[in-house]
């Protein structure tokens, strides 16, 4: 069941934006799923906001979502005429202090925080081999597609090596629309999305016959544990396919990094900014009407087929799930940094 979270309405007089055009910055390329999300909230907050500005999504990609991100920090005016749609893989940068960040979680107001999934998947060949046994293919040679080890990708990666796949990835694509483009042309032969951009683009593949899910990443109840995506609920989780391929639960150091990034990275996905001084009127007014349009009586059904069965949240649900996003265990970056450095020589001074 999808849940919409706030808190009680606020009560402050409603910025208008009537004759007004609302630009919402997002830092990757078309296609992937931050794009979706965006152009699936878009024309539901034209209807939202008062005076129904236009709301038009500008991709910016570059630096691994850091360079729109950046440029939403420094340039932009705080009178509500720009937002900005964050995804983990502008929250891990920040997270792991890459030095191409300029910009601080802390310094921006969230309206709007959306949680998600994500989905491995397969070539046909191999997803027939592991439906019928997963250690059958783990001496594969699988290529992926990856944005970047700093970035989102990190999850899979890791979760791939932890269930001893041969993965090399292909780094520097421009988003995970490219990855799936890349899957699509025979390029790489393992690929995940997360949900909004596996139910739209994967999902015909699918049915096609051309694609072959395996597992997802799991969901995060109230108890921090984690359970099946109730999005996609027939499938294994990666915690249960580790269970399965090694004969125990997972544990240990990099259990715990993989846990504290994919909670970072996944149940506190997605989230709209307005920047550092941003007057609580126009704040307020934003948080009113994202909610507005999770109030609506026909929003699970189109939320259920574009973005999946997750939580959306305002105010200061929203804030709990920005600290969830932009805030990890200090041990657990300081082993994702170790292994970053020794897996694939990246490293992070800062």
């Amino acid at each position: 069941m999808l849940i919409g979270l706030a808190t009680a309405p606020n009560t402050s007089v409603a910025a208008d934006f009537s004759g007004k055009t609302i630009e919402w910055i997002i830092p990757f390329k078309e296609g992937g799923g931050s794009d979706k999300w965006s152009r699936f909230y878009a024309p539901l907050l034209f209807e939202a906001l008062p005076g129904k500005p236009t709301v038009v999504v500008k991709n910016m990609p570059g630096a691994g979502s850091t360079k729109g991100a950046n440029y939403f920090a420094s340039r932009v005016k705080p009178d509500g005429l720009t937002i900005f749609g964050s995804s983990g893989s502008t929250q891990f940068p920040f997270l792991l202090g890459d030095p191409r960040v300029k910009y601080n979680y802390a310094d921006w107001n969230v309206v709007l925080a959306t949680a998600t999934g994500g989905v491995a998947y397969l070539q046909p060949d191999l997803g027939a081999k592991w439906k019928q046994d997963p250690k059958s293919i783990l001496d594969t040679n699988f290529i992926y597609g990856s944005q970047g080890a700093t970035r989102l990708d990190l999850v899979p990666l890791l979760a791939f090596e932890m269930l001893g796949r041969k993965v090399d990835p292909v780094f520097a694509i421009k988003g995970r629309g490219a990855g799936r483009l890349m899957f699509e042309r025979g390029e790489a032969n393992i690929d995940y999305q997360i949900s909004s951009a596996f139910l739209s683009k994967v999902m015909p593949l699918v049915k096609e016959g051309k694609a072959v899910p395996i597992m997802t990443w799991g969901a995060l109840d109230d108890n921090g544990n984690i359970v099946l995506d109730p999005t996609f609920p027939d499938l294994p989780t990666f915690k249960e396919v580790y269970t399965q391929v090694k004969g125990q639960a997972p544990s240990g150091d990099a259990w715990e990094a993989w846990k504290a990034f994919f909670i970072a990275g996944f149940p506190a996905q997605k989230m709209v900014f307005l920047p550092k001084g941003t007057s609580q009127d126009i704040i307020d007014t934003f948080s009113n009407a994202f909610q507005k349009v999770i109030n609506r009586p026909d929003f699970p059904q189109i939320s259920k087929k574009r973005l999946g069965v997750y939580s959306q949240a305002t105010g200061a649900k929203a804030a709990a799930f920005k600290k969830r996003g932009s805030e990890v265990d200090l041990k657990a970056i300081a082993w994702i940094k170790g292994w970053l450095k020794d897996r694939y020589g990246v490293e992070l001074k800062k």
